[in-house]
């Protein structure tokens, strides 16, 4: 792989997606255009399993059934698209990737994170994010912004417990590998959000031009 893969992460009403464009945007500025994506999706078949997995329905959704959904369109997404950007040395950031689902799949519904770590090694391969951004915000806080911005999801309408297992377990891998990660405070005004953005752009730059 000769191109650059960087995620954001983050609980719900953290503002990913509206920095995701921050960074594209001073990206271009200095000549390297990214390809923007997210997870679930990134590609028809794989929007297609999204919005399974973020429709509400009349029958329950068994986690493993969840879970191998999550992996099925990861595949799809690798493989149809981010693989090849990669190898054509593109800088590819998307809006969640395998990170989320030892938050949501792992801490949130309580799925052991060893069967995640299989079917992430079955479908990645040694394949990780070269680095992963997590916007960190209390739960209060974070729903409470994703409640004004839109109707919720089925994930959005989780219960508090599950959202504090989410932060917990983001929290958690950033202690364990603090190489690849960067905490960004979501808490705080959009402005103080994208200055601490301005070194993870640096740190970007840098590493695409090596």
């Amino acid at each position: 792989m000769s191109g650059l893969f960087i995620t954001l992460e983050g609980p719900e009403g953290a503002g990913k997606s509206t920095n995701l464009h921050y960074l594209a945007e001073h990206l271009r500025a200095a000549g390297c255009e990214p390809l923007l994506t997210r997870e679930p999706g990134g590609t028809p078949v794989a929007e297609e399993i999204r919005s399974v997995l973020l429709s509400q329905h009349s029958e329950r959704m068994d986690d493993d059934a969840e879970l191998l959904l999550v992996f099925a369109a990861r595949a799809q997404h690798l493989n149809s698209l981010i693989r090849p950007q990669l190898a054509a040395g593109k800088v590819v950031i998307s809006d969640r990737f395998t990170d989320a689902t030892y938050a949501y799949q792992g801490g949130g519904r309580g799925i052991d994170p060893a069967r995640i770590a299989v079917l992430e090694d079955w479908v990645q391969g040694s394949l990780r994010p070269d680095l992963t951004l997590i916007f960190d915000l209390p739960v209060e806080v974070g729903m409470a912004r994703a409640r004004a911005r839109s109707a919720l999801d089925r994930f959005e309408q989780e219960h508090v417990d599950f959202f504090q297992a989410v932060r917990s377990t983001y929290l958690e891998r950033a202690a364990a590998f603090p190489e690849r990660y960067r905490v960004i405070d979501a808490s705080v005004q959009l402005s103080a959000v994208q200055q601490q953005l301005h070194a993870v752009v640096e740190e970007i730059l840098e590493r695409w031009h090596d």
